[in-house]
């Protein structure tokens, strides 16, 4: 069972090829910045935006997702 629902994703992104992009650049960018804290240097990826129970970075991006957090444009 995905949580969030894709449903719910859907309402915040054009659809689900997009909600895979978005959702993967940022939990890319999650790993960075939990990589990045032990060295000090965190200036170049933001912290989650969540509080999330989930260790995962690819279910906390997705929670960024379905909670509006994340925009992206589509060129």
């Amino acid at each position: 069972m995905i949580n969030p629902r894709i449903d719910t994703l859907l309402e915040h992104v054009d659809s689900n090829y997009a909600s895979v992009l978005v959702a993967a650049k940022r939990a890319r960018q999650i790993n960075s910045y939990y990589h990045n804290l032990g060295e000090g240097t965190f200036d170049e990826f933001p912290p989650p935006m969540v509080d999330s129970a989930s260790k995962n970075y690819l279910t906390i991006a997705l929670e960024e997702v379905a909670s509006g957090k994340i925009k992206y444009q589509y060129r």
